[in-house]
C-alpha cells in the first residue's frame, strides 16, 4: 500500500513536471514565434513609418524648400530682369538659409554662369572644372531635381548633401539651378539618433545598392550586394519600389530581420533591421523568470506604444500636410488632392479646374510694414478666399504669396466666375494691421483639365494665365487655355 502511494505520488510528480515542462516549452516556442512575427509584421514596419515621418521633417523638407525656391516668382523675375542687383538675391538666399535652418543656400544662373550664395557672388561655374560638373548634369536632367553629396565651397569644403533644383522661366526654358544643402555630419547624427531611439540598425541605400547614408556601424561605399545573405535579396529589393520584409543570415550565424521602404522624394531605400537573437534574448530571460507576467506586461506595453505612436504619427501627418502660417493645405497636400481629383475626372468626367492666385505687390507690404504685417495679411487673405468657396473646393498655399484653388465639377466659365468673384472680394477688403489699413489686389490664372493633362501640364496652363494677368497690368483674371 505504501509503495502504491509512493508510485502514485511519483507518477503525479512526473506528470506535473512533464506538464510544466511541456507547457513551458510550448509557451516559450509560442512566445518566440509571436515575438518574431511581431518584429517582422509590426515593430519594424512601425519603426519605418515613424522614421519616414521624421525624414519628412529632417531630410525631405529641403526638397520642398528647394522646390519653393525654384518656383518663386521673385527669384525667376530677378534672373529674367538681368541679375542687376546682387544684394537682392543675396538677401533672399540668406533669408531662406536663416528661416529654414539650411546649412547653405545657392543659385546658379544659366545666362551668366554666376554662382550666388547668401554672402554674395561666390564664383562662375565652368564646364571644365571638376567641381562644377554637377551643374551641367542638372542642366541636362529630365527630372526636376537631384540629390548629391559634394564639398561646399561656401563653408570651407564641408561635405554637404545638396538638393539641386532646376529653375525654369514662365515658358519652361532653363534659367539655372537653385536649392539648399544639409551638412552630411548633421544627417549622420540624425541617423545615429534614430538608431539609439529605436534600437535598430538604420541606413539608406540608393537604386544601385550603394549605402548613401548610415550611422557608425557600416563602412562607406559598401553595397548590399556584398553583404553575406543579403545579396540574395538585393535584386528583388532594387528591382522594385514596393519594399517589404526580408530575412537573411550572415556568415557569423546571426539571423537578421529587415524592413525596406522606398522613399520617392529621395530616390533612396530606407533599411530598418534588427538581429533576431538580440531581439529574443531579453524576452527569453524574462520568460524563464515569469512567463505570464512578462507576456501580460509586454502585451500592455505594445498596446500603449502602438496607441501612442498612432496618435503621434497622425499629428505628424497633419503637420506635414498643412501650411504652418495660414493653416491651409500645403503643396504636398495639394498634390495629393489634385491627383485624386484628376483620377476621379478620368473615371466620371466630373470636371476639374485650377486657380493660381498671386497677391500683387506683396513685397511692398513686407518692405513697408515688415514681415509680421505680411504674415498677418496672408492669414487674412486665406480667410477671405475661403469665404468665397464651396466646402468641396480645395484651397492651399502654393508658396510665398501664391495660393492654389482646386474646383471640382467646374468648367472654364464657372471657374472664371469664381476667380473674378475672389478678385473683386479681395480688392474690396481693407485689412488692418496695427494702425495701418492695407489694400490688396490679386492676379489669378485659370485652367481646366483636359483629357490628356498631367498635373504639371494643368499647372503650367494656370501659371501661364497668371503670368498673362501680371503682364496685363495685375488685378486681373486670365485663363491659360
Amino acid at each position: 500500500m505504501a509503495l502504491g502511494r509512493r508510485q502514485l505520488v511519483s507518477m503525479l510528480t512526473v506528470l506535473l513536471c512533464l506538464g510544466f515542462m511541456v507547457t513551458a516549452l510550448v509557451n516559450y516556442v509560442t512566445a518566440r514565434n509571436l515575438i518574431r512575427e511581431s518584429i517582422i509584421g509590426s515593430e519594424l514596419p512601425l519603426t519605418s513609418d515613424n522614421i519616414y515621418s521624421e525624414i519628412q521633417k529632417d531630410l525631405v523638407r529641403p526638397i520642398f524648400i528647394s522646390s519653393m525656391m525654384a518656383g518663386d516668382t521673385f527669384l525667376r523675375d530677378w534672373m529674367i530682369a538681368g541679375e542687376t542687383d546682387v544684394s537682392r538675391i543675396s538677401r533672399y538666399l540668406a533669408e531662406v538659409k536663416s528661416r529654414y535652418g539650411a546649412h547653405t543656400s545657392f543659385l546658379v544662373s544659366e545666362q551668366t554662369r554666376n554662382y550666388y550664395q547668401a554672402e554674395g557672388l561666390l564664383k562662375q561655374v565652368n564646364p571644365k572644372a571638376e567641381r562644377d560638373v554637377w551643374y551641367y548634369r542638372v542642366r541636362d536632367m529630365s527630372t526636376p531635381y537631384e540629390i548629391n553629396v559634394d564639398p561646399d565651397m561656401a563653408n570651407k569644403d564641408e561635405l554637404t548633401i545638396f538638393v539641386n533644383y532646376r529653375v525654369l522661366d514662365y515658358k519652361g526654358s532653363f534659367l539655372g539651378a537653385t536649392g539648399v544643402g544639409l551638412a552630411v555630419d548633421s544627417v549622420r547624427n540624425l541617423i545615429n539618433e534614430y538608431q539609439s531611439r529605436y534600437q535598430r540598425s538604420i541606413y539608406f541605400v540608393d537604386r544601385e545598392g550603394r549605402l548613401t547614408m548610415f550611422g557608425g556601424k557600416r563602412a562607406p561605399g559598401s553595397r548590399i550586394q556584398d553583404v553575406e545573405g543579403l545579396r540574395t535579396h538585393a535584386e528583388g529589393i532594387l528591382g522594385s519600389e514596393m519594399g517589404g520584409t526580408f530575412e537573411y543570415r550572415t556568415a557569423d550565424g546571426n539571423n537578421h530581420l529587415l524592413n525596406v521602404r522606398y522613399i520617392p522624394e529621395l530616390h533612396w531605400y530606407l533599411f530598418v533591421e534588427k538581429q533576431e537573437d538580440e531581439a529574443l534574448s531579453g524576452i527569453r530571460r524574462t520568460l524563464y523568470l515569469n512567463l505570464l507576467i512578462s507576456l501580460a506586461v509586454t502585451g500592455l506595453v505594445l498596446f500603449l506604444v502602438s496607441l501612442a505612436t498612432k496618435r503621434y504619427q497622425e499629428r505628424l501627418e497633419a503637420v506635414a500636410l498643412s501650411d504652418k502660417l495660414t493653416g491651409l493645405a500645403n503643396r504636398q497636400a495639394l498634390d495629393i488632392v489634385l491627383q485624386r481629383d484628376m483620377a476621379e475626372h478620368r473615371r466620371s468626367g466630373m470636371g476639374v479646374a485650377m486657380l493660381l492666385l498671386d497677391l500683387d505687390h506683396f513685397k511692398d507690404i513686407n518692405d513697408k510694414y515688415g514681415h509680421l504685417a505680411g504674415d498677418a495679411v496672408l492669414k487674412s487673405v486665406a480667410a477671405a478666399i475661403r469665404s468665397q468657396l464651396r466646402d468641396s473646393d480645395m484651397l492651399g498655399r502654393w508658396g510665398g504669396e501664391e495660393f492654389m484653388i482646386i474646383l471640382k465639377r467646374t468648367d472654364l466659365n464657372a471657374a472664371t466666375l469664381v476667380a473674378e468673384k475672389i478678385r473683386q472680394h479681395l480688392a474690396a477688403v481693407r485689412m488692418t494691421y496695427a494702425t495701418h489699413e492695407i489694400g490688396l489686389s490679386c492676379s489669378i490664372g485659370v485652367a481646366v483639365m483636359r483629357e490628356d493633362d498631367t498635373a504639371d501640364s494643368l499647372l503650367n496652363r494656370a501659371d501661364r494665365g497668371l503670368y498673362a494677368a501680371k503682364q496685363g497690368g495685375r488685378n486681373l483674371v486670365r485663363d491659360g487655355e
